[in-house]
């Protein structure tokens, strides 16, 4: 008898992490990456320090059951006045599993813990390619993708709540 019970429970736990919640990365990869320097050679003759700007975004999209592609696409523009030092874009992405997960969790996963993991990955990249075009490293900053994320949630319902019914 104590046969039947250790194969019953044995049984029982295949069943049960089937049902839980589960997240992984299955791959990290870098999806587009681009480096212009328009005004090269000229700009390396001046030395007034560029101008830094940074734009980011991040998009999602289900790739089967389960699995998920996220993306972050940070460009970084620099310029010595009116003329462009650099322009770096690169789309760092991954995909993920995400099983059993409620939808209304889904859209966290994909809008903070996603880029979360894929930031760091983007950030040593423009820093790499920023060195290699002769520049000195681009260091972002981090980025609080929470504060992000509800930041956007609320700007949705604000923009929702305006529109005439």
């Amino acid at each position: 008898m104590a046969k039947d019970n250790a194969s019953a429970s044995n049984e029982a736990a295949p069943a049960d992490q089937n049902t839980q919640p589960g997240f992984g990365i299955e791959k990290l990869y870098v999806k587009d990456a681009s480096i212009e320097v328009p005004n090269a050679p000229q700009i390396f003759t001046d030395r007034t320090a560029p101008q830094v700007s940074v734009e980011l975004g991040n998009t999602g999209q289900k790739l089967d059951e389960g699995v998920y592609e996220s993306a972050i696409k940070v460009t970084v523009t620099a310029k010595i006045g009116e003329k462009v030092a650099f322009l770096v874009e690169i789309t760092q992405a991954g995909i993920f599993a995400v099983r059993n997960v409620p939808d209304e969790n889904l859209e966290i996963i994909m809008g903070v813990t996603c880029p979360n993991i894929l930031f760091p990955y983007a950030r040593e990249a423009v820093s790499d390619m920023v060195s290699r075009a002769g520049f000195a490293p681009v260091l972002l900053n981090p980025i609080n993708f929470e504060a992000l994320f509800m930041q956007q949630k609320q700007q949705q319902a604000e923009n929702a709540g305006a529109k005439p019914n």
